[in-house]
């Protein structure tokens, strides 16, 4: 009877897997910043100190992309984001926004869109006035754009990566096309997926931290955790920690007075 009874509740599926990073790392992810460069400052501060209180590790930040448009300084924290990957490991991921602001120098119907889209914030970010703005045509538009965004900011935008891997955790923006292994992932699914990955809710390769779909909380999943906590709108910019198999979050939080403060929460220890 009892060897019947195993038999009758034995599961063919395999215990799952917790999710790590490799020995000896520690990971912090940040989600979309979109140009909010004050959030983006107070959360890079608070990333440092939570770094320097723990054991030495061998820490690597990941930028999930989307660091431009909607907010008001966008060629700020692409200046920030230089100077951070100058001063320690720094992952950059490229998001849709990203892809977006390249192709609106040369393509104008991209243009359209991407202004369309919070580029209109990240074209007066680099010193362009509001009258100057609404007077342009399209094409006059491509003009300023080249000539007040400066071709080393390109260069560095160009050169961000789609995805990093890291233990059991694949990085990405948007997502992965379910059940497709990751070589054969294509770029516009990696920066651009949306509900085909979102309500995906098997298994994947990897445990995907992503960004893109904005979700008020942190959007842990059996196998996916989506951190865009929509920077630009909710006032609250997010970073996940991941150390072994344990997962905190640092997040730098706007009132309505505009103070900024830190919060952080333990999502398995």
């Amino acid at each position: 009877m009892l060897s019947s009874l195993r038999r009758l509740f034995r599961s063919n599926t395999p215990a799952p897997v917790i999710a790590a990073v490799p020995a000896g790392t520690r990971y912090y992810a940040v989600g979309d910043i979109h140009g909010q460069r004050a959030l983006f400052d107070a959360l890079l501060d608070a990333i440092a100190q939570d770094d320097t209180a723990r054991t030495p590790a061998d820490t690597r930040i990941v930028l999930l992309g989307d660091l431009v448009d909607r907010g008001p300084d966008s060629a700020g924290v692409i200046a920030r984001a230089r100077q951070l990957q100058a001063e320690r490991p720094t992952t950059l991921l490229a998001g849709n926004h990203e892809e977006m602001f390249l192709s609106a120098f040369e393509d104008t119907g991209m243009l359209r869109h991407f202004l369309r889209h919070g580029g209109r914030e990240t074209v007066m970010s680099y010193g362009v006035k509001r009258k100057e703005y609404d007077n342009a045509t399209l094409d006059e538009l491509q003009d300023i754009m080249h000539k007040v965004i400066p071709e080393e900011d390109r260069a560095f935008v160009a050169a961000f990566d789609t995805h990093h891997l890291a233990g059991d955790y694949l990085f990405v923006h948007a997502g992965i096309a379910p059940g497709v292994p990751l070589e054969q992932q294509k770029r516009h699914h990696l920066m651009w997926i949306r509900e085909e990955f979102i309500t995906y809710d098997a298994p994947h390769e990897h445990m995907i931290v992503h960004g893109h779909t904005i979700s008020a909380e942190v959007d842990a999943r059996a196998n996916r955790i989506g951190i865009d906590t929509g920077a630009y709108n909710t006032g609250r910019l997010t970073a996940l920690a991941l150390e072994g198999t344990s997962r905190r979050t640092i997040q730098a939080v706007r009132g309505e007075d505009g103070t900024i403060t830190i919060e952080t929460e333990t999502l398995c220890p």
